[in-house]
């Protein structure tokens, strides 16, 4: 079991994929694997906390504090180490093993 923390509520979640998708009109959705872990989120900044070993991320905009083993999939991204492909628009991470595809490039070690 993984500990994924949003906005400071606590979750229990099998999964290891974070996916936050913006619902017009009703807030966000975050999943973790299939998993809904909380729907109509209105903050406008999301603050979400994962324990675990994160596999893959997919959301707009994100800081993650540590490494993704797996791929990311946003728009602008700032974290550690990514094991993975990245696809975004503004990266700024420290070391990646996959490709990169983006417009602002920020490596820092």
């Amino acid at each position: 079991m993984n500990i994924i923390t949003i906005n400071g509520r606590q979750y229990s979640v099998e999964g290891r994929k974070i996916v936050v998708r913006d619902i017009p009109k009703e807030g966000a959705e975050v999943r973790v694997g299939n998993q809904i872990v909380e729907r109509h989120v209105v903050e406008r900044d999301l603050k979400i906390n994962f324990s675990g070993d994160l596999a893959d991320l997919d959301c707009t905009s994100v800081v993650v504090e540590g490494n993704i083993k797996g791929d990311v999939d946003c728009t602008t991204i700032k974290c550690g180490d990514v094991g993975g492909d990245i696809d975004a628009t503004n990266v700024q991470c420290k070391k990646v093993n996959g490709n990169i595809d983006a417009v602002n490039v920020s490596i820092k070690n």
